[in-house]
């Protein structure tokens, strides 16, 4: 008769092995869609910046767009343009949106898609 001892076993060679590529693939695929979210985070802190701006509530949409384009050029983002820029009015305050999608390639034909919808609007 067995023991519990005897019957007990942990992870094999190759389990492990399966392991730490399943965790690297993890950490490489994380390191690919960090860049992606801090740029969209970084084109809701703009939209925001303009939407709070007094001298922007009354401006031109060129004017706004142009701010847009300043604020965006110094950060260096270039997956929103001016031109996909979407603004409103809500009351009194200015609302801007966008909508756009960013392609990252994981390995060889592999590739995801992720779609971004930033807004000023809280």
């Amino acid at each position: 008769m067995k023991t519990l001892k005897n019957r007990q076993q942990g992870i094999g060679g190759i389990g492990l092995i399966l392991l730490i590529a399943m965790g690297l693939f993890a950490v490489v695929l994380g390191l690919k869609l960090i860049p992606a979210y801090m740029h969209n985070g970084e084109v809701v802190h703009i939209f925001r910046a303009i939407a709070a701006d007094p001298e922007m509530q009354n401006a031109s949409v060129k004017d706004i767009r142009a701010s847009f384009e300043k604020r965006a050029m110094m950060d260096n983002l270039s997956e929103v343009k001016a031109e996909d820029i979407q603004i409103d009015k809500e009351g009194a305050s200015l609302v801007l949106s966008a909508s756009y999608a960013v392609k990252i390639s994981v390995a060889g034909n592999v590739s995801l898609l992720l779609e971004f919808k930033p807004s000023s609007a809280k």
